[in-house]
């Protein structure tokens, strides 16, 4: 009877033997097939492409081919290689609130003055910060605000990162403008609709003061980086 490319003489159930062989304990070999399953026998001879084994039940053939090795009955697997420990992963690089503005800045392409003024007038670089409306951390973002960018208000890196994203939206939206910084500030202080509906800078003083402290802060930072690009 052939199964699976095995020849059975005695016994006609091969399972049987196999089962067998976890049961006895008698001298001799393991044949160890390709597929994994383990024969115990007294003892094998080669014939071309066929191995014929003598084991407690009978005399088996099976194909050359489907033998993966032969085992003496004693036979000890080494014990397995101790694994190589995985090295620790970096820990994280922790920056600071001033790295984190520059950062974003940069992934918005926005000059890293104007995103600095805004984050140091709207929070003063506190990522705990939390305003009596409900605005978070150091760009001081609305919970809707910071849904609509994807972004985790909590997580000063993605605060910083959609604040200068929706920073950029604003100054694109008053690209045209001769009044587009001051625009765009105001609308990041009092949204875009309170700008649209006066055609600039809404009346509000809270807005007004934000404005102008934004804009006296985006000059100075300018001055500085220019101070520096000459001196290097």
């Amino acid at each position: 009877m052939r199964h699976n490319g095995l020849v059975a003489f005695r016994p006609l159930k091969l399972l049987l033997c196999f089962v067998a062989v976890a049961l006895m304990a008698q001298a001799g070999e393991f044949v160890v097939l390709s597929n994994g399953f383990r024969i115990h026998a007294d003892s094998h001879a080669a014939d071309g492409p066929l191995i014929r084994l003598q084991t407690s039940q009978g005399l088996i053939e099976i194909q050359a081919n489907s033998v993966a090795s032969f085992e003496p009955e004693d036979y000890v697997a080494p014990p397995p290689l101790p694994s190589t420990p995985s090295p620790p992963a970096p820990a994280p690089v922790s920056l600071t609130p001033h790295e984190l503005i520059t950062l974003a800045a940069v992934h918005a392409g926005l000059p890293p003055a104007i995103v600095h003024s805004v984050a140091r007038a709207e929070s003063g670089y506190r990522e705990d910060a939390l305003s009596p409306k409900g605005a978070i951390g150091l760009m001081q973002l609305m919970p809707k605000t910071a849904a609509e960018l994807n972004a985790d208000p909590n997580d000063p890196a993605q605060n910083a990162d959609a604040g200068a994203r929706y920073l950029r939206d604003l100054l694109e939206k008053y690209e045209n403008d001769p009044h587009q910084v001051s625009k765009a500030v105001a609308a990041y202080n009092a949204g875009p609709a309170a700008v649209d509906k006066y055609h600039g800078i809404p009346p509000y003083p809270e807005t007004v003061q934000y404005v102008n402290r934004v804009l006296k802060q985006y000059e100075k930072e300018q001055a500085q980086e220019q101070t520096k690009q000459k001196a290097d």
